[in-house]
């Protein structure tokens, strides 16, 4: 498998999984365990999710318009509901991510540990759909306790196999928002992370004495490719979100679980 076709892989994965929640830095952690290439690493792996990032700007261009508006007004409490909701959230996420990430980069990204997220926290997103309420909407009206605990669920996904877009509508459900409001929410909340991820990341490759392979072409191939699968996937997914549950993704996570568990004995 050559470096240009692998980056069409991992882009075409990273814009489906990002917005299924399925776990896509479990799915992008996994591609060389299944193809028996390097890994990549985590900075390969930002590079993807920028991409993503980007499909959500635009599919998304309205709500983040008004996201950005009302930031400004942050300090009228009338008129910043939907920013201070997103801010507290993004803030909660920041702080519990920092306490993750050296422990999920080291240990998340084994395969078993990937598997064992799948399956706990696929279980976790249904029952949450499952017997979640509607009537919040946290664009309308300011509510600190429902913003910082979804975004505290949100710093979880940290460790591959949980999914960020998952336990985000995960809690969500179990806060009162409706699948299509959790769903935007959810997808809005990804861009600080990811966007501000990328950006520590580079800084502290920048400041550090190591060495970085890092293929520049590959990375925008497979960012490229994320965007546009990606925009194909959000529209796709929030035409479904509102018809059906979220049971459907955790058959799927539990399958693929079982996959990764028994693929060394499948040869």
């Amino acid at each position: 498998m050559n470096d240009f076709f692998l980056a069409l892989v991992y882009g075409v994965v990273q814009g489906i999984t990002e917005f299924l929640p399925v776990s896509s830095s479990g799915h992008l952690a996994l591609i060389p365990y299944f193809t028996g290439r390097t890994d990549p690493g985590v900075f390969f792996d930002l590079a993807m999710h920028v991409g993503t990032a980007l499909a959500v700007m635009v599919a998304f261009r309205k709500k983040l318009a008004l996201l950005i508006s009302q930031s400004f007004k942050i300090y009228d409490h009338q008129k910043s509901p939907f920013a201070r909701n997103f801010w507290i959230a993004t803030g909660s996420t920041i702080v519990l991510a920092f306490v993750f990430k050296d422990f999920a980069s080291s240990f998340g990204r084994n395969p078993h540990v990937i598997a064992f997220n799948l399956i706990v926290f696929g279980a976790l997103m249904w029952a949450c759909d499952r017997f979640g309420k509607s009537g919040t909407n946290l664009e309308r009206e300011a509510n600190f306790y429902k913003a910082f605990l979804i975004g505290l669920t949100q710093a979880i996904a940290v460790f591959p196999g949980v999914s960020r877009s998952g336990i985000t509508l995960s809690s969500s459900r179990i806060m009162g928002l409706s699948r299509v409001d959790a769903g935007s929410f959810s997808f809005l909340l990804s861009l600080p992370i990811i966007i501000g991820g990328f950006a520590y990341k580079c800084l502290e490759i920048i400041s550090s004495d190591s060495h970085l392979v890092f293929d520049l072409q590959a990375a925008l191939i497979g960012m490229g490719t994320a965007f546009i699968v990606g925009l194909i996937t959000i529209k796709f997914f929030m035409s479904l979100l509102g018809r059906f549950g979220l049971g459907v993704y955790f058959w799927y996570r539990l399958i693929l679980a079982i996959i990764v568990l028994n693929f060394k004995n499948m040869g």
